[in-house]
């Protein structure tokens, strides 16, 4: 069973910086890509940013220009780099790593910038 455990949520004002991390139970090349969902109270989960295995990435257009994803392949982490944070880019982010067949999501980590 794949396992997701993401961390670095937190509180920060808006202009602020945080990083969040996911450790994957297995090789993070096992997946197809890895990625950042985010769910704001009342509003439909959202992609954030993926990664490819083969390196590509792709975010949303609210987050480019200020949000990076990243790799460490030794330690089957991923991150997100989120900078010039704004009070709507509160909300729950998820981690998922997708396979053709499926699709593994993390518990979800809190993320509040106040104004």
């Amino acid at each position: 069973q794949v396992q997701l455990v993401e961390s670095g949520g937190g509180l920060v004002q808006a202009g602020g910086s945080l990083r969040l991390s996911c450790a994957a139970s297995s090789h993070i090349f096992s997946f197809s890509s890895m990625g950042w969902y985010r769910e704001a109270p009342g509003k439909q989960r959202e992609l954030v940013a993926m990664l490819s295995n083969g390196g590509a990435t792709n975010y949303a257009d609210s987050v480019k220009g200020r949000f990076t994803i990243s790799r460490d392949n030794t330690q089957n982490t991923i991150f997100l780099q989120m900078d010039n944070l704004k009070p709507e880019d509160t909300a729950v982010y998820y981690c998922i790593a997708r396979r053709t067949i499926k699709d593994y999501w993390g518990q979800g980590t809190q993320v509040t910038v106040s104004s």
